[in-house]
């Protein structure tokens, strides 16, 4: 690929020995270009497509630079290092990526983010950590709560900062990189440089450098694109079904946490092992489907765009739109799950009859040309992708959800109910007594009563509320005279008192 090595760009020893033991023994053109200014302390912007290496490029200079020019000692809540990325995914993966290169250095690094309890992330920082990986929103509050302070960081990176304007975390950022001492280095890696990004670069980085590699919208060359049109639904679901049931690995994306769930039950149930991966599960579901995914233990993985960035797993062969995206960014991200690190791999886009035009629109974006296919399961197209076809996967049972009444609710209200069921089984008698006499015919000595506690007879021989004085039901003033006069007895007032309302009297006059 490149006749440089790291050690030649001027890597570590230690670090290019711990690369070597991951296998990572060529840098990528992203490294290439990149290592030789970061690791001098320069201030640089990288731009390069998605799968093309930007991790590393600057993990090596961060964990170089701490555990040499910059080495000092480790102080509880103060990191020397901070990596901003916009999703726990994508700082998970960071920190996997950089840990084995800071345990080689001696250093320590950790991850901070929100979706769980942070007691652990608060003892790591009490701790000491050399290198902390955050995302913005647990970051700022942790900081608030005095447990992290950034007043020593010498190196800041911002990965995926344009996916961070997307989710609005910009002035999150702003309030974080303001609290970093002005003179220190800072590296931001992005795909596009849209939504405010720019604004980011002008006003943090000084006398940066400009390293792009490919265009930020290019695709990978050795991806090869499919659109395949289906009559109808009946006819997708099927097609979905058969190209996920190769033995390779692949990502069905979806638009909706609800269809992601539901299409991985589904595959799962017709023998097919698949996880899902949205944003509506906890951490450790995450993790745990992510695990599997990654150990080849299942090999289909439903997902949202949430997976689009910073989901990286080696030998995915396959990436399939189950429904396409909304923009042609999405797309580009979305298919950069296959064919990375100069690996070969396919994208499939399924879509309805319906769909075609604005799928054209968005390919044309995204400057992918393909030439859509009129295809059913069973196609020669299909087949050729699929390949070798999963041995059936029997579905472990689901254990059944207790209906009303079977919860294991702590609360005091649950507290509250157990004490009197308690109390009723502790009195059998009252109970039984009780029982009995709702059990027992009504005898003709007991009137029924209704919930007021009036006998039945009486209610049903009440007059109606508010009975001749609906709308419905107009009536003249005469009749009105006359009922009021039947239903109280006449007085003497009421024959020498003349009528108050003087059109009344007006007309008994005229």
């Amino acid at each position: 690929m490149t006749d440089h090595t790291f050690s030649t760009l001027g890597v570590p020893s230690a670090l290019v020995a711990a690369l070597a033991a991951d296998g990572k023994t060529a840098p990528f053109p992203i490294q290439v270009d990149t290592l030789p200014d970061t690791l001098a302390g320069r201030d640089v912007l990288g731009r390069g497509k998605t799968g093309s290496g930007k991790t590393l490029a600057f993990a090596i200079p961060m964990v170089a630079r701490l555990s040499g020019p910059l080495a000092g000692s480790r102080r509880a809540g103060r990191p020397t290092g901070l990596i901003l990325a916009p999703t726990r995914e994508l700082a998970t993966q960071i920190t996997a990526t950089i840990e084995p290169l800071a345990a080689a250095a001696g250093l320590r690094a950790t991850t901070i983010f929100g979706g769980i309890n942070q007691k652990r992330q608060v003892e790591a920082l009490r701790g000491g950590v050399d290198i902390v990986v955050a995302t913005p929103g647990r970051l700022e509050d942790l900081i608030k709560q005095g447990f992290a302070h950034l007043d020593a960081v010498e190196i800041t990176v911002l990965d995926e900062a344009d996916h961070m304007a997307d989710l609005g975390f910009l002035p999150v950022v702003t309030r974080i990189l303001d609290q970093t001492p002005r003179g220190g280095q800072r590296l931001l890696f992005s795909a596009t440089l849209d939504n405010g990004v720019d604004k980011l670069v002008k006003r943090y980085l000084q006398n940066e450098v400009l390293h792009s590699v490919d265009e930020a919208t290019s695709p990978v060359a050795a991806m090869t694109h499919h659109v395949f049109q289906v009559a109808d639904t009946d006819q997708k679901n099927e097609l979905v079904k058969t190209l996920a049931s190769g033995t390779g690995r692949r990502i069905l994306f979806m638009r909706t946490k609800h269809h992601a769930k539901k299409l991985a039950k589904k595959l799962t149930d017709a023998g097919i092992p698949a996880v899902d991966l949205h944003g509506n599960l906890s951490q450790p579901q995450r993790d745990r489907n992510l695990a599997a995914f990654g150990d080849g233990s299942v090999k289909v993985m439903v997902a949202t765009d949430v997976a689009a960035r910073g989901v990286h797993i080696d030998d995915v062969e396959l990436v399939i739109h189950v429904d396409p995206p909304m923009e042609h960014k999405a797309y580009l991200h979305r298919s950069g799950r296959t064919a990375r690190a100069g690996s070969a791999g396919d994208v499939v886009t399924i879509a309805l009859p319906a769909q075609m035009d604005d799928l054209k629109k968005l390919l044309r974006k995204a400057a992918i040309t393909v030439t859509p296919a009129q295809v059913t399961s069973a196609s020669p197209q299909v087949a050729a992708l699929v390949g070798e076809v999963a041995a059936y996967v029997k579905p472990a049972p689901r254990q059944a959800k207790p209906q009303g009444g079977g919860g294991t609710s702590q609360g005091a209200n649950a507290q509250r109910k157990k004490a009197r069921r308690s109390q009723g089984q502790a009195a059998p008698k009252q109970g039984a007594s009780q029982g009995a006499r709702r059990d027992r015919p009504d005898s003709p000595s007991t009137p029924k009563r209704d919930r007021s506690g009036r006998p039945a007879e009486a209610k049903a021989h009440a007059p109606k509320q508010g009975a001749g004085h609906s709308r419905g039901a107009q009536t003249t003033g005469a009749q009105r005279n006359a009922s009021r006069t039947a239903r109280r007895p006449i007085r003497v007032g009421d024959v020498v008192t003349p009528n108050r309302n003087p059109r009344t009297n007006r007309r008994a006059q005229g």
